[in-house]
């Protein structure tokens, strides 16, 4: 094996006292660049992550895992509701002579929309005129009209359709306030103010539901042609 000796040897060691120190500073440099990419990467999925967590997960949770708790606190809020009934009737009895002046006045007051309502309320018309009606209740509720303030309440928090039958019944005891031609227009107005409280939850759980189904668009099916009758047979010719 040849060996490096004389001003080979020289020439060797000069290369190599100059060379692997720049060798070492590319290859640190490249190291270090290759640590900092992989630092910013990591960064980058911290911030999706902390992203995700903070804003995108609510909003699925939000979405997806709401409903079932929403529909749960609306059925209780009607069955506690349909267990005071009997409270709220008695009440309104005793207190009939000093609430009726401010019920008539809040009545004439309030837009046709709700008069109607009161003369014949509907789930649809609840929903129609969600912003009259919070606003109806909470006039009940300065006057401390019985019951009010509870219906009042989950109105606001679900929306008066959904409590459609708590909403239902203040204002069939508003209707029994009113003066004698008032009265006589409400008669023919249904009693669902009187409806068990499994069945208006039924009606409000059907309601939430159809709000969360996707509308699909029905294909119209294809018009069948009605077939043409067939001609009349030539009448048969006269026998001589």
């Amino acid at each position: 094996m040849m060996g490096f000796g004389g001003d080979s040897g020289r020439v060797f060691a000069q290369y190599d006292k100059n060379t692997w120190p720049c060798l070492r500073r590319r290859i640190g440099r490249k190291r270090k660049g290759r640590d900092s990419k992989e630092a910013r990467e990591r960064e980058s999925e911290r911030e999706m992550a902390n992203i995700w967590n903070s804003k995108v997960l609510p909003k699925i949770k939000k979405v997806f895992g709401s409903n079932g708790t929403k529909k749960a606190a609306v059925a209780e809020t009607i069955k506690s509701f349909d267990e005071s009934k009997e409270e709220i009737s008695k009440e309104l009895e005793e207190k009939k002579t000093e609430l009726q002046p401010k019920v008539v006045e809040i009545y004439e007051a309030a837009p046709a929309e709700i008069k109607n309502l009161v003369k014949k309320p509907t789930q649809s018309g609840l929903k129609k005129n969600s912003a009259a009606v919070k606003k109806f209740l909470e006039e009940l509720v300065k006057i401390e009209f019985p019951g009010s303030k509870p219906v009042s309440e989950a109105a606001a928090k679900y929306g008066p359709a959904y409590v459609s039958g708590p909403v239902t019944f203040i204002l069939d005891k508003v209707s029994g306030l009113l003066p004698a031609e008032e009265a006589a227009a409400t008669a023919e107005a249904p009693a669902e103010a009187e409806s068990s409280s499994k069945e208006a939850t039924a009606e409000v759980i059907e309601e939430i539901k159809k709000e969360e189904a996707e509308k699909v668009e029905e294909t119209p099916a294809p018009a069948t042609e009605t077939p043409a009758p067939a001609p009349a047979p030539a009448p048969e010719p006269a026998k001589a």
